[in-house]
């Protein structure tokens, strides 16, 4: 909500912006070892310096493309990264495969890109964007933690 150039943020806004503008430490987005789990299909496995360790199911990444036109497209629609678009209600669905990359590369020494099955290939997941989105029970919790004083 907004006036006259004044933009109130709701609780759950404020804490998604506090959780991305909260500094990591640089241990905390440099990985140690990086495993694309490509040929079995399942996702990418990041074991972090700082002894952490994440995993992504393709599904999850490819719904949280960090490019321009899909964080708009999730904006618009209230989505969070990773979650799916809701399937449009149909008599027979169709049958359409799980997302998965035909390739992954490096991008310098901080991200990778994905060239997606469906022909995506515009999003660059920094190290430090797939630390944040990490979906460990540790993180997702830490994520969900209320802050400020009760209601």
């Amino acid at each position: 909500m907004s006036h006259e150039g004044i933009r109130f943020a709701t609780k759950e806004e404020q804490a998604r912006e506090d959780a991305e503008n909260h500094p990591l430490p640089r241990i905390a987005m440099t990985p140690e070892k990086v495993r694309v789990l490509l040929t079995e299909g399942k996702g990418l496995e990041i074991d972090w310096k700082d002894g952490h360790k994440s995993a992504w199911s393709f599904a999850f990444l490819r719904a949280a493309c960090p490019c321009a036109t899909c964080v708009e497209a999730r904006a618009q629609q209230g989505l969070k990264p990773g979650q799916s678009k809701p399937k449009a209600a149909e008599l027979l669905p169709m049958y359409t495969p799980p997302p998965k990359p035909s390739s992954v590369q490096p991008v310098g020494r901080y991200a990778l890109q994905f060239n997606w099955l469906d022909g995506h290939t515009s999003g660059i997941y920094s190290w430090e964007y797939l630390r944040r989105i990490c979906q460990c029970h540790e993180c997702t919790f830490v994520s969900a933690e209320p802050t400020g004083a009760p209601n």
